[in-house]
């Protein structure tokens, strides 16, 4: 187990590296800068370079950006008037853990008691039901999704608030259109693995000695089920918890995919870079969990990396 755990580690080193070495590189490849303004005159725009580090050559920023990451100092935003980026993070973050934190609440028993409904039911009209749900959450884009909350439960019932951020209230539309996609998908993946671990044998076994279906499926199905349903949960936590930055505009929510798309209007080229890092840490490091957590369910995968 220790040499498996190293292993993953190493390999989230190495990929964290890949991005933050890519990441760099290619922001300096954009063309543009963001300090040309018809009202800025040469010296000012030195001043402004130097103040930044920006006059400096690429290796030395390349460095002093790597050595910055390691200490959560992602340098300076170049149009929030010079604030640092990892302040930016820190106050934008809690907003969008909030909003993916009530997603995963909904997303996950959601989805697995739909795909363990449709798995019991197969080839039921609730089995057809299920997947006709899921089809919809998976084919339908979640800023689709979002609008049409909007539409019709904000615009047409005045039943909840349509955007802003306030209260409770105001997460509850952005909560279901986040939670829609993987929803979905965990049912589709519960379903078929499901309806793949009903047909074993120690299932049949408890079956024939008079348990209740349901029973059966919970104790001695839903355990083997669930394993790829864990592989997924790894980077859509990730995902979701750092926000959808369609969802966050369409409800004019102040998390970090509002940050994100200011920055790229403006070219504030720190923002950008610190937002993307960070997402990428917690998508690596919500796949390396999930790695460990599979491996522990099921021994035979370290067994395998081993052999």
């Amino acid at each position: 187990m220790a040499l498996y755990l190293c292993k993953k580690a190493c390999i989230l080193f190495l990929s964290l590296f890949c991005v933050l070495t890519g990441t760099f590189f290619i922001m300096k490849c954009i063309p543009g800068d963001p300090f040309l303004d018809e009202r800025i005159n040469e010296e000012a725009l030195r001043a402004l370079h130097a103040y930044y580090g920006l006059d400096q050559s690429l290796w030395v920023q390349y460095i002093k950006y790597l050595k910055g990451f390691f200490a959560f100092d992602f340098g300076l935003s170049l149009i929030y008037q010079g604030r640092p980026v990892a302040e930016l993070i820190s106050r934008a973050f809690p907003v969008s853990a909030l909003l993916g934190l009530q997603a995963l609440i909904v997303a996950v028993p959601s989805g697995i008691l739909l795909g363990t409904w449709a798995a019991l039911k197969r080839s039921g009209w609730q089995d057809n039901l299920a997947m006709a749900i899921s089809t919809l959450g998976i084919s339908v884009p979640n800023f689709v999704f979002a609008s049409l909350l909007q539409y019709f439960v904000g615009l047409k019932l005045h039943l909840l608030p349509v955007a802003r951020w306030g209260g409770f209230e105001y997460t509850i539309l952005p909560t279901l259109a986040l939670a829609a996609l993987p929803t979905a998908f965990i049912a589709r993946l519960t379903r078929s693995n499901m309806v793949e671990v009903l047909q074993q044998d120690f299932v049949r076994t408890a079956l024939a000695k008079g348990l209740p279906p349901f029973t059966v499926a919970i104790r001695h199905g839903l355990r083997n089920a669930l394993l790829p349903v864990i592989s997924y949960l790894g980077p859509v936590s990730a995902q979701i918890l750092t926000g959808s930055f369609v969802v966050e505009r369409i409800f004019a929510i102040p998390g970090l995919g509002d940050w994100l798309i200011h920055s790229i209007h403006n070219r504030d080229y720190p923002v950008i870079m610190g937002v993307t890092i960070f997402y990428s840490t917690l998508l690596m490091i919500g796949t390396f969990l999930a790695d460990v957590t599979y491996s522990i369910l099921d021994p035979r995968i370290r067994r395998s990396k081993h052999e």
